[in-house]
């Protein structure tokens, strides 16, 4: 079991490394599903390094999956994510529409009450490998409309508690989210290649067990 479990940690973490350093012809963008204690064991651990690190090397938001329409990512999340549709109106503007904020289970109206969280804060992917990346994949990094776990709509609030936190420092308050907000991590590192330093890792471990050992499912970034 244990060489099984080896085995499909090594297979996930050759999914996840980044196109960009990979022949064109092996990048893979089918959909995987790994064990969430297998997922994290897949993500490689080294110490983090905010050398250099600056909010404005990731841009966003840009114009979204499509330019033509108007609305940016943020809003393409916003309009994606509702559990009540908001009407969109020129330059992309919403009115009315509901909400709901996993991380402290929320309902929320209107739009602007919400901030966009990417789930891997940009700080922390920066820490994690971004650091070594082009501008063009950071900025695809920070408009990621191909993973729905990578963009989260949550209260202001509860987003600028996490800041740029990861798990060992920070998890959402509300008891449910939390095998969720676990999953959802992990499936976004791996999508991009991303690394964990030990005490995230442990944690990571630690929610998998309590939750169970919850699927992540993740597609490795282009």
């Amino acid at each position: 079991m244990m060489m099984r479990a080896a085995t499909a940690a090594a297979a996930a973490l050759a999914l996840a490394v980044p196109a960009a350093t990979a022949h064109a012809a092996d990048v893979r963008t089918v959909p995987q599903v790994l064990p969430m204690g297998v997922a994290v064991s897949a993500l490689p651990v080294q110490a983090e390094d905010r050398t250099g690190y600056q909010r404005t090397s990731f841009k966003h938001w840009n114009a979204g999956a499509n330019p033509s329409d108007g609305c940016n990512t943020r809003m393409e999340v916003l309009i994606q994510e509702a559990v009540e549709a908001p009407q969109v109106g020129p330059g992309c503007t919403l009115t009315g529409g509901t909400w709901w904020s996993y991380y402290d289970e929320q309902l929320v109206t209107p739009a602007g009450a919400l901030d966009i969280d990417h789930m891997v804060p940009l700080a922390e992917a920066w820490d994690s490998g971004a650091s070594s990346w082009t501008a063009q994949r950071r900025e695809a990094y920070a408009n990621d409309l191909g993973q729905l776990t990578s963009l989260v709509a949550v209260t202001a609030r509860s987003n600028r508690q996490k800041a740029d936190q990861d798990p060992f420092e920070w998890l959402p308050p509300a008891p449910e989210a939390l095998c969720r907000y676990g999953a959802e991590w992990t499936a976004t590192k791996l999508r991009w290649g991303l690394a964990v330093d030990e005490a995230e890792r442990d944690r990571l471990l630690d929610i998998a067990a309590g939750c169970g050992g919850p699927d992540v499912e993740f597609t490795p970034a282009p």
